[in-house]
């Protein structure tokens, strides 16, 4: 159990990006464009936790390298260009890096952005897609196509 006024899995030094994030969510809360959301707050919760966890320096915005970090985790690594492409889709080219507000609205937004597609189907196929353990299977001429 974590010490008090400790975060488990940042410490200290999150908690001032965890308090920052909240009151972000608050925000969204009290917006009347999401009140027919769904689960809105566990929704929020769930955005806090994935993006402060690819903020690497803590500064509350997710830069190319984090992005980058993140899609290799993933499995599914980008080249810069493709990860500059992402950025600027969600922040509207105004911003070389993704603010939590920016990251929200991407996720709750109706339009479908390629990091949202990745960020929903990332539990999906883990969840369904056990990676193999162990050598391969061994195979015989017949089993090719």
């Amino acid at each position: 159990m974590a010490a008090p006024g400790r975060l488990s899995g940042g410490g200290l030094r999150r908690a001032p990006q965890d308090g920052r994030l909240e009151e972000i969510n608050k925000e969204f809360l009290c917006d009347p464009k999401f009140s027919d959301e769904e689960d809105l707050e566990e929704k929020l919760a769930v955005f806090k936790e994935k993006y402060m966890e690819f903020d690497l320096n803590n500064q509350g915005e997710i830069d190319l390298m984090s992005v980058k970090r993140m899609m290799e985790k993933m499995g599914a690594p980008k080249t810069h260009l493709e990860l500059k492409k992402m950025i600027s889709e969600v922040t509207g080219g105004v911003s070389e890096t993704i603010s939590y507000q920016d990251f929200v609205n991407v996720m709750l937004g109706k339009r479908s952005a390629v990091l949202k597609l990745v960020m929903m189907f990332e539990g999906k196929a883990n969840e369904s897609n056990p990676k193999p353990s162990g050598p391969p299977p061994e195979r015989d001429i017949a089993s090719l196509p």
